[in-house]
């Protein structure tokens, strides 16, 4: 084998030479160049819209319908203020928080406990429970909307917070259910196996060793079903008799008039109504991915 000797070193050191990229592999990174720069323009073209209603909400009525500078000049907080005394904010986002965060947890208790008995209990009918929460999530939620409606009037429910909390969380049961099922099937046996061994109870297994493990699972259930209830605005408008009753979404009806079109109220409106589930979004964002994935595993 020829080597080549380095003279400061001796003759029994080999020199290591120093070989060029080879085209091969500066060709590979291209496609990773072009789709970083695709997640960035993609990035950049939901972002353009954000950007625009927040400077569209400091802007005044006439600069904004000018739109000849997207730069407010000056700032216009008041009508921050203005969104939030003439919407009735302060009545409907405490609304709002009381009907998600009632509406959430109770979907992850019985979602939960469903997924897990749907995951790991054996009984008849057990595929055909699963096939009937997929042939529910077809149907459009709003084609249910009477039949809720009559239900609760039949109960003595309707206009009332309980009866919009328990349409929340029948809404949201059926996807919940399947991706915490999902979630549960990957989980390994033996955990549970140990847990018989050791003389825990099916209920004290899945509360100390099962949904603890479960956490990524929850936490996506939990930041999908809250960005739906925080939205939700036809079931309530169908419900409530008292407007006092209703959720965020509410107020934001309140600046949309053809008779005197308030645009700039109506977006600071907008960043306040979302503010809070933004927020949420923020703070849980990275468990989404993870517990989607895994209940998408079986």
């Amino acid at each position: 084998m020829n080597t080549l000797l380095d003279p400061a070193r001796g003759s029994d050191t080999p020199s290591v030479s120093k070989t060029a990229p080879s085209p091969r592999r500066r060709g590979s990174r291209l496609p990773r160049v072009a789709l970083y720069a695709l997640l960035v323009a993609g990035a950049l073209e939901a972002l353009v819209p954000v950007l625009w209603v927040l400077s569209g909400s400091l802007q005044s009525a006439k600069q904004l319908y000018k739109g000849t500078n997207p730069i407010p000049q000056p700032f216009e907080w008041g009508n921050f203020a203005t969104a939030w005394n003439e919407g009735g904010f302060s009545q409907y986002l405490p609304n709002s928080l009381l009907y998600t965060s009632a509406a959430v947890l109770g979907i992850l208790i019985i979602a939960s406990l469903a997924g897990y008995a749907l995951a790991r209990i054996e009984f008849p009918g057990r595929g055909a429970v699963v096939g009937a929460i997929l042939v529910i999530m077809i149907i459009p939620l709003p084609a249910s909307f009477i039949a809720q409606y009559k239900l609760l009037i039949t109960l003595g429910l309707a206009n009332t917070r309980i009866g919009y909390i328990l349409v929340l969380i029948a809404g949201g049961l059926p996807i919940s259910i399947l991706i915490m099922r999902g979630f549960f099937a990957s989980q390994p046996k033996e955990l549970e196996e140990a847990a018989a061994i050791d003389g825990a109870s099916l209920f004290g297994t899945f509360w100390r060793i099962i949904l603890p493990l479960a956490k990524p699972g929850l936490i996506a259930v939990a930041v999908i079903q809250a960005m739906g209830v925080w939205n939700e605005y036809l079931m309530g408008l169908v419900l409530f008799n008292d407007s006092s009753l209703m959720p965020v979404q509410r107020g934001l009806t309140n600046f949309v008039s053809a008779d005197s079109p308030q645009q700039q109220i109506l977006l600071a409106a907008s960043l306040i109504a979302v503010l809070p589930i933004v927020v949420f979004y923020a703070i849980a964002q990275r468990h989404i991915i993870s517990g989607l994935s895994a209940g998408a595993l079986k």
